[in-house]
């Protein structure tokens, strides 16, 4: 069982976004909101230079059970981060994520142009990064639990779906009318359901 849980936000470096399920959370682990340095409310850090370096700064936190819980970008960062931390991480819980797949043939929008434009203040390495984990997936025999909303243009449920066949012990949910934000708009919803997962073996 985990001693800790972090939670990691997408690409708005919103960590917020997971505080309302975080809130309800019954599960007696430590709480961490992990912020991207130069998104959102975080500051910049100029050794900040690529997503590896974001998958570093959640590394470095790993030093007991954890559970890395991922909104959208940050569910690619927790797959990587799990892959480095085989013993340590405990349990995933990936929301409306890409989770390093190739997304446009499975229907996702590209959600990029319109966020940068958006964004002009982000590097130039987050919006041209571009990973394939799906080889390294199998290996991640931990369980996971992937939340999805059948109304978000931006991870439809086929990426779910993808991610489940890979990972060995995923489970899928889907939220009717569920969105981008499902993590924080579901959080009555998702609170349980991460509970209950967090007490898997």
């Amino acid at each position: 069982m985990p001693s800790q849980l972090l939670f990691l936000p997408g690409a708005s470096g919103k960590t917020a976004l997971w505080q309302p399920v975080a809130n309800l959370l019954a599960h007696p682990a430590e709480k961490l909101h992990v912020g991207w340095p130069g998104f959102g409310a975080t500051p910049p850090d100029p050794a900040v230079n690529g997503i590896d370096d974001l998958v570093a700064r959640v590394v470095e936190k790993i030093n007991r059970p954890t559970a890395l819980v991922a909104q959208s970008m940050g569910g690619a960062i927790a797959l990587k981060a799990a892959l480095q931390k085989p013993g340590l991480v405990t349990h995933l819980v990936l929301s409306v994520t890409s989770g390093g797949l190739d997304v446009t043939s499975l229907g996702a929008q590209d959600w990029r142009p319109a966020f940068t434009r958006a964004n002009p203040s982000l590097p130039g390495w987050f919006s041209s990064y571009h990973e394939d984990l799906a080889a390294h997936l199998p290996g991640i025999e931990i369980p996971a639990l992937l939340l999805w909303g059948d109304a978000d243009p931006i991870s439809p449920v086929p990426v779910g779906r993808r991610l489940a066949s890979l990972l060995p012990r995923a489970e899928l949910h889907v939220f009717p009318d569920g969105d981008h934000d499902l993590a924080s708009s579901f959080a009555r919803e998702v609170a349980p359901l991460i509970d209950r997962h967090l007490l898997a073996e």
